[in-house]
C-alpha cells in the first residue's frame, strides 16, 4: 500500500533540490525523443516501485546551474519533442522543476510539450492548489501530459501504455483544467496483450 498526502508534503519543507538522475534523448518516458528529469524524494512509497532509491531526498546530486544548462542545450535539439519530470515525485519538487520548466516555456513556448508523472491525482492537485500549495498548481499548469496516481502493484498490468497499474491515468492537463475535470489524452493506446517472452531454445 502507499501512503497518502498529507497538508505538510510541501516541497519547501521536504526537498533538498537534488535530481537522482537525467536522461537526455530517451524514447521511453512519454510521446516522441524525450529528456528526462528524475527528481528525488517521494513519500508515496508505492509498493512495487521502479526507483525506489529515489524516494529519499538526500538522493542523488544537487540541481545546479551546470546541469540546467546541459538540459536547456538538449531540450533545443530540433529532435527532442519535450520534457519529461518524474522521479520521485515532481510536485514535492517543485523548485527544481519550474526552474527547468520555466526556462523551456521562455525559450520554446509549446512547441515543446511537458510530461509529468505523479502519485497525486489530478483531483488531489487541484484540491492542494485551492489550499494554497502555489507552486503545484503552477506547475500542474505548465504540464501538457499527467500520468497521475500512486502505483498499485494488485492493478499491474504490462499492456497499458505509459503507466504501471489500472488505476493510473494518462490525463492531458490543458484540457482537464478546462473541463473541470479529469480528461484521457487522446494519444494513449494500450496493447491487447502482454508482450510475450522469447524462447530462446528455438534460437539455438
Amino acid at each position: 500500500m502507499s501512503r497518502d498526502p498529507l497538508p505538510d508534503w510541501r516541497s519547501d519543507r521536504l526537498s533538498q533540490d537534488r535530481v537522482a538522475d537525467y536522461k537526455p534523448f530517451v524514447m521511453v518516458d512519454g510521446e516522441g525523443v524525450r529528456c528526462s528529469l528524475y527528481v528525488s524524494g517521494c513519500p508515496f512509497a508505492c509498493e512495487g516501485c521502479f526507483n525506489e532509491a529515489a524516494w529519499s531526498f538526500r538522493y542523488g546530486q544537487v540541481f545546479d546551474d551546470a546541469l540546467a544548462e546541459r538540459i536547456a542545450a538538449d531540450l533545443a535539439h530540433p529532435a527532442v519533442q519535450g520534457l519529461t519530470l518524474l522521479g520521485g515525485e515532481p510536485f514535492l519538487n517543485t523548485a527544481v522543476c519550474l526552474r527547468v520548466v520555466r526556462r523551456l516555456r521562455a525559450e520554446h513556448g509549446r512547441a515543446k510539450d511537458v510530461w509529468a508523472w505523479s502519485g497525486y491525482t489530478f483531483e488531489e492537485l487541484l484540491a492542494w492548489a485551492v489550499a494554497g500549495h502555489d507552486d503545484k498548481a503552477e506547475l500542474l499548469t505548465e504540464v501538457d501530459v499527467l500520468v497521475d496516481g500512486r502505483f498499485d502493484l494488485a492493478q499491474r498490468d504490462l499492456r497499458l501504455a505509459f503507466r504501471g497499474s489500472r488505476n493510473q491515468r494518462v490525463l492531458d492537463v490543458r484540457a482537464s483544467l478546462a473541463a473541470g475535470h479529469a480528461v484521457t489524452w487522446v494519444g494513449v493506446a494500450d496493447a491487447s496483450a502482454a508482450a510475450e517472452q522469447i524462447d530462446r531454445r528455438a534460437l539455438i
